[in-house]
């Protein structure tokens, strides 16, 4: 397998503006509506060349956000601050920085639309 094993995540959700809302605020970025036919999608935004993958909310019949067992982990400097962001925002923090060895930290926490995503950092 060449490169990076992920190429890209979709995240579900049921209340796209929540959603937008809540992954804006606790990463401090600006998602981008992608075009597609009946599937609303809104993309985070991709740096060509670096390191990692990109992906999207998204809004589709027949797919509920929440009780999935995909967990996908935003890569940060400080994964308290999203934690804590991610808690202010509406989330809840299920699991607060922690340390993971060698590996950094990570900090888990629950969205808005009921899906578990991690936050990885170094320190």
């Amino acid at each position: 397998m060449p490169g990076n094993p992920v190429g890209w995540f979709e995240i579900y959700v049921n209340d796209m503006p929540r959603a937008k809302q809540f992954y804006e605020t606790v990463f401090g970025t600006q998602l981008q509506r992608l075009n597609s036919n009946d599937i609303e999608m809104w993309s985070f935004p991709m740096a060509d060349g670096q390191y990692g993958a990109s992906g999207a909310l998204v809004k589709m019949t027949g797919f509920a956000a929440g009780g999935n067992s995909t967990l996908v982990y935003f890569s940060s400097a400080d994964c308290a601050l999203e934690a804590e962001r991610a808690s202010a925002a509406g989330g809840h923090i299920l699991k607060p920085k922690m340390p993971i060895g060698e590996y950094g930290h990570i900090a888990l926490v629950m969205d808005t639309e009921g899906n578990t995503i991690g936050v990885h950092s170094m320190q």
